[in-house]
C-alpha cells in the first residue's frame, strides 16, 4: 500500500505564502476572495476587512507626514526668527565707527539679539596699541592653541574650562558655546586670534547635538569685523 505524497506532505502556511507571493496574479482571478479576508486592527480586539486595515495604515501614514511637515513648519519659523535676529546683529556691527568699541559691542549685542544671559570674548595678536585693553589680557597659550584647534563652535557642559572664567558669573555657566576667531571661513586650520564665549545656566542651551549653522555665521561676521584690530 503507497501513500499519497501530499498526506505525507501537508501543505503548510509557509507554502500558501510562497505560492501567493510568486503568484501575484492570483488575486486577479479571484478577487472575491479579498473582500473575505479579515485581520486584527491595531485599534482594539476586533476584526476588519483588509480595505479597512489599509485605509487604517494608510492615514497613519498621512498623519506622520502631517506631523513631519508642522515639524518643518515650526523649525523654519525659529529659523527666521534667527536669522533676523542675525541681521540686526550684523548691522549694529557695521554702525560701530571705532573699532575699539567693536569687541563690547558685539559682546552686549549678542545677548540683546540672541537673549544669551553671558556672553565674552578676548583676542590676541592684535597691533600695538590695542594690546592694553581688557579683550586683550588673560589668555594663556592653552587657550589660544584650543581655539586654532577648533574648526567648528564647541556646544556642551561646562567643565572648567579657562575661558568660562572670562564671564561676569563664571558659577552660573552650565553650558558654553566656545566660538573661535580666525580670518576666512572657520572650518580652516588658520591659527585663531581670538575666541568668543558664550554661556547660559541652562545645561540644555548649548548642547553637544545642536546644530551650529549660526554659531558658525556669527564668528565669521565677528571675525571680519574685528579682523582690523589686527592692522589698525
Amino acid at each position: 500500500m503507497t501513500m499519497n505524497n501530499d498526506a505525507m506532505n501537508p501543505i503548510t502556511e509557509d507554502d500558501i505564502a510562497n505560492y501567493l507571493a510568486n503568484t501575484p496574479d492570483f488575486f486577479l482571478r479571484h478577487a472575491e476572495l479579498l473582500a473575505s479576508v479579515q485581520l486584527n486592527s491595531p485599534h482594539g480586539n476586533r476584526a476588519v476587512s483588509l480595505q479597512e486595515r489599509q485605509a487604517e495604515m494608510l492615514r497613519e501614514k498621512i498623519k506622520v507626514l502631517e506631523l513631519r511637515m508642522m515639524d518643518m513648519i515650526r523649525h523654519g519659523s525659529e529659523n527666521m526668527v534667527i536669522a533676523g535676529r542675525l541681521h540686526r546683529w550684523a548691522l549694529h556691527l557695521l554702525s560701530v565707527p571705532e573699532g575699539e568699541a567693536l569687541p563690547a559691542a558685539i559682546v552686549t549685542e549678542i545677548q540683546n539679539q540672541f537673549l544669551v544671559p553671558q556672553a565674552a570674548l578676548r583676542l590676541w595678536g592684535l597691533n600695538e596699541r590695542h594690546a592694553s585693553q581688557p579683550y586683550a589680557q588673560g589668555v594663556s597659550e592653552d587657550v589660544r592653541s584650543f581655539a586654532s584647534s577648533l574648526t567648528q563652535p564647541y556646544c556642551g557642559v561646562n567643565s572648567g574650562f579657562e575661558a568660562a572664567g572670562w564671564l561676569e558669573d563664571p558659577a552660573q555657566a552650565s553650558s558654553l558655546a566656545m566660538i573661535p576667531l580666525r580670518e576666512g571661513p572657520i572650518a580652516t586650520s588658520t591659527p585663531a586670534f581670538g575666541m568668543l564665549v558664550l554661556a547660559s545656566p541652562d545645561p540644555q542651551r548649548f548642547s553637544s547635538g545642536m546644530g551650529t549653522d549660526f554659531l558658525e555665521h556669527i564668528a565669521e561676521l565677528a571675525s571680519a569685523a574685528l579682523a582690523r584690530l589686527r592692522r589698525d
